[in-house]
């Protein structure tokens, strides 16, 4: 038997704007929205090519090392990592 509720959960899809409340709820910081698509990169989550992107290679705003530990955090309470 399928347990509907662990795979509604697993299959939920979070928009940046819920990580960025999230984050802010629990650490009172303020995350850029490039920083979660740095963080769900370097995750290895499948992304896309935005059309604004200046180069596929380099990042014009990249996450800082201190906040990618809070950006996980954020994500693993939401049930994304």
């Amino acid at each position: 038997m399928i347990d509907r509720k662990n795979v509604l959960v697993k299959s939920k899809v979070l928009t940046y704007q819920q990580i960025k409340e999230d984050v802010r709820k629990w650490t009172g910081h303020k995350i850029e929205t490039c920083w979660i698509a740095h963080v769900k990169e370097l995750n290895g989550f499948p992304m896309r090519d935005a059309p604004n992107r200046i180069s596929p290679t380099s990042r014009a705003k990249p996450c800082p090392p201190e906040m990618r530990p809070v950006i996980e955090d954020s994500m693993r309470r939401l049930c994304m990592l």
